[in-house]
């Protein structure tokens, strides 16, 4: 399994931004695929975004053009950077990844309030 450890959480304006972190426990590039996930308050949990070991990116509809997933190799890290962020953001985000056991990170809180 990898371990996976997120940071970069807190609360925040609307309108304002965060980045969020996924480090792993082992190098990146042997990980099928990785990915943010986020469970609002009384609901369920649902895919942000991910990308793949080749590159590829995937971004929910809901937060299309304002979040984006990146990684940085030599860091064993993955990013999601959000901007504009709205109320409806407010969430435990979730690092996920895939390699071949599906692994979860221990989440991080995102609160957008006034």
């Amino acid at each position: 399994q990898v371990q996976l450890v997120e940071s970069g959480g807190g609360l925040v304006q609307p309108g304002g931004s965060l980045r969020l972190s996924c480090v792993a426990s082992r190098p990146i590039l042997s990980i099928w695929r990785m990915g943010w996930y986020r469970q609002p308050p009384g609901k369920e949990r649902e895919s942000v975004a991910n990308i793949s070991v080749g590159g590829t990116t995937n971004i929910a509809e809901s937060v299309k053009g304002r979040f984006t997933i990146s990684r940085d190799v030599a860091k064993n890290t993955v990013y999601l950077q959000m901007n504009a962020l709205k109320p409806e953001d407010t969430a435990v985000y979730y690092c996920n990844a895939n390699a071949g056991q599906v692994s979860w990170g221990q989440g991080t809180q995102v609160t957008v309030s006034s």
